[in-house]
């Protein structure tokens, strides 16, 4: 039994354009593949070019290292965790289909559910994080300005928020696509101008005297941009290359993906670095109000122009991922329709965002604990996926893909083992950096004293790791590596005998 409506070819149809988009998991038919690959900077660089961006500046330099080893820490994790996003978007224009759908060819149309679900948890939790940080800001603005302040404006600014987003998620992809390169010129330029107004702020003598940290800190720096960035949105990437021509090239979809999404984040990391090692007071607001306190170092009659723009950069970040996890959502055998999906998102979205507004005495530390644990088997899948696309020469069998009974199979159980024990292995290489404000994540790097990595300190004042390797977070890399290895080297006979059964 297939998850999806279909036609005399076993193919879901895709559907009819209009103001609202109502294709939801199906193949993009011919005649809708128009974009180029040029067309796929618009979404990856309106959603990047957020000065949440800068905020990583302040992250990269609490793990004890240097300006220069955060600058080269930010520009290697950008340009690669982008690149994976680009080898993973080669799947949406060989398929047509969304990121989550095209895996199933290598996990299976049912086992695909156990990527699913994680991907469907990572999405939901970027999009909160990105209305949790646009709802702060606005907080933070209105109580400089002393326009208003307390919980009233808190909840109306995330209602309006989540509001914005819902809808744009709601109207589709054509609709998000003339959003981005609209948000793109705009955020481009008064991002231009916060660091031109911000430029006295910042004191080189400050910056060069943080002295440098040991390699482990910058490899646990390095994965934190990593998940922070490319990582992040991995598990949609196809879903922005759908509506590619087949012919496209696959080094030009890499290309214009890892342009548009890692262009305007290392500017934004280091001139980060700059502002963060320039002020320690700075340094340390900004993790309980990431955006917020970036604005707030503004002159007042830039504070309203700049704080709508803030806004609207993290709505655009918002609105890919609820639009993606709707998808997801649908994937999973929900069977409702795609604006529908992003609506229900929406909600869930809101009531996190709320949520975390009044509730939650940190930001950072919930954020960081929410990266690293989902990133370890988002690493795993991507290893995967990215493995199973370099593998394949022929396009994708599109009925196979929504037919438990088709070329694909039901459960392909190397793929799953391999993300269920690339995951395992690498929870136990990863630690909760935040022990108090994420108590729920202490749980994870149980291999680390086995290994002799690290030392758990169970301390009345405070609980935390001793030892360097501890906060690299070797993990997630492992995860990656182990899950593109495996898949390499144990799925290709399984790839072969699908194709061969393909040209038959």
């Amino acid at each position: 039994m297939t998850d999806s409506p279909v036609d005399a070819s076993g193919v879901p149809p895709a559907g009819a354009p209009g103001v609202i988009e109502t294709a939801g998991i199906e193949i993009i038919t011919e005649s809708e593949r128009t974009a180029k690959p040029r067309d796929l900077i618009w979404p990856w660089f309106a959603a990047n070019v957020s000065v949440f961006g800068m905020s990583y500046g302040s992250y990269l330099l609490g793990f004890g290292i240097s300006f220069v080893q955060a600058t080269v820490v930010a520009i290697i994790g950008i340009i690669l965790s982008f690149m994976l996003c680009g080898l993973v978007a080669i799947a949406g224009k060989r398929g047509s289909a969304p990121t989550m759908v095209l895996s199933r060819a290598a996990f299976g149309v049912h086992g695909q559910k156990v990527p699913g679900v994680i991907s469907w948890l990572t999405s939901i939790g970027w999009e909160t994080v990105l209305a949790i940080s646009a709802v702060l800001a606005t907080a933070t603005v209105f109580d400089v300005l002393g326009v208003a302040s307390g919980q009233a404006v808190t909840v109306i600014a995330a209602i309006l928020i989540a509001a914005l987003i819902v809808v744009a998620s709601v109207l589709g992809y054509h609709t998000i696509m003339r959003l981005q390169s609209i948000l793109t010129w705009a955020t481009g330029a008064m991002t231009i101008l916060f660091m031109i107004l911000t430029i006295p702020h910042i004191e080189w003598a400050a910056v060069a005297s943080a002295p440098h940290g040991p390699p482990q800190a910058m490899i646990g720096a390095l994965v934190m941009v990593m998940t922070g960035f490319g990582l992040g949105w991995i598990n949609i990437a196809a879903d922005w290359s759908r509506y590619q021509k087949r012919s496209a090239s696959d080094g030009s979809i890499i290309l214009w993906n890892t342009l548009g999404g890692a262009a305007a984040p290392m500017v934004l990391v280091i001139f980060g670095l700059l502002l963060a090692g320039s002020d320690a007071d700075l340094n340390s607001a900004i993790e309980a109000d990431p955006i917020g306190a970036l604005i707030t170092i503004l002159p007042l009659w830039a504070l309203i122009p700049f704080w709508i723009v803030a806004v609207l950069t993290l709505v655009s970040g918002a609105v890919l991922g609820i639009y993606s996890s709707g998808l997801t959502l649908i994937s999973l055998g929900i069977r409702i329709p795609r604006p529908a999906a992003a609506a229900v998102d929406g909600l869930i979205l809101t009531a996190g965002t709320i949520w975390v507004a009044f509730f939650a005495t940190s930001f950072i530390g919930p954020f960081q604990s929410f990266l690293i644990t989902l990133g370890v088997p988002i690493a795993a899948w991507a290893g995967i996926l990215i493995a199973d696309v370099l593998s394949r020469r022929a396009v994708y069998d599109e009925q196979a893909l929504f037919d438990p009974r088709g070329r694909y199979g039901a459960f392909d159980w190397t793929s799953i083992i391999t993300m269920v024990l690339a995951s395992i292995l690498g929870w136990g290489l990863v630690v909760n950096s935040h022990t108090e404000a994420a108590p729920w994540n202490n749980w994870q790097g149980y291999l680390l004293e086995p290994l002799g990595l690290g030392t758990f300190v169970d301390d009345p004042a405070g609980s935390y790791w001793e030892g360097n390797w501890a906060y690299a977070n070797v993990g997630v890399l492992l995860a990656l590596v182990l899950g593109f290895a495996i898949t390499w080297f144990a799925r290709r006979g399984t790839i072969r005998r699908q194709e061969q059964d393909a040209a038959r």
